[in-house]
């Protein structure tokens, strides 16, 4: 994690596909060869790799819970939805820094944006992707969605820095 930032760009002028404002978490990734197709550039698929990365990160370093392996039992978390908007190509040799952020936090959910930047290191970054995904606390053991809880809600946003929550749970319906 760091400060509230964002990797700068030098487009001029700036990209209007953009996510504006700044972003509290940033992984950073090293393109791997493997991570290219035919073309000579990281493959389509492999951006949501990127993307999934940075959640378990998010969500590992922000509520201090690890992602739950296997499924015996456990509650952990599900993705529900995923978008991504590609905006230029990715090669082998460079870095792809994956910026996260909440932006809702419903009551068994909350929804995440990144903003994929790449570059050559010491090299300018340039925006090549924004993406947003939608996860959902999940309890295998009942197989149903569950409550994110108050401890997790404040986590995050605690992290964001307001808040992100709309309506709150009921003591009823929180677990």
């Amino acid at each position: 994690m760091s400060d509230r930032s964002r990797i700068p760009t030098p487009a001029a002028p700036p990209d209007p596909r953009d996510l504006v404002g700044d972003f509290g978490h940033r992984v950073v990734i090293d393109v791997r060869f493997a991570d290219t197709d035919a073309m000579g550039h990281v493959n389509n698929a492999v951006y949501l790799t990127y993307c999934e990365m940075a959640r378990i990160r998010y969500w590992t370093d922000v509520t201090g819970e690890p992602i739950a392996p296997g499924h015996e039992g456990a509650e952990s978390l599900i993705l529900a939805e995923a978008r991504i908007t590609y905006r230029a190509p990715v090669f082998h040799g460079e870095q792809v820094t994956v910026e996260s952020r909440a932006t809702h936090i419903g009551r068994t959910s909350f929804t995440l944006e990144h903003r994929l930047t790449a570059c050559r290191p010491g090299e300018p970054a340039r925006l090549v992707a924004v993406s947003d995904s939608v996860l959902v606390r999940y309890d295998y053991r009942s197989e149903a969605p569950v409550s994110l809880g108050e401890r997790f809600v404040a986590a995050i946003e605690g992290t964001e820095g307001h808040a992100l929550q709309i309506e709150r749970p009921s003591p009823e319906t929180a677990r």
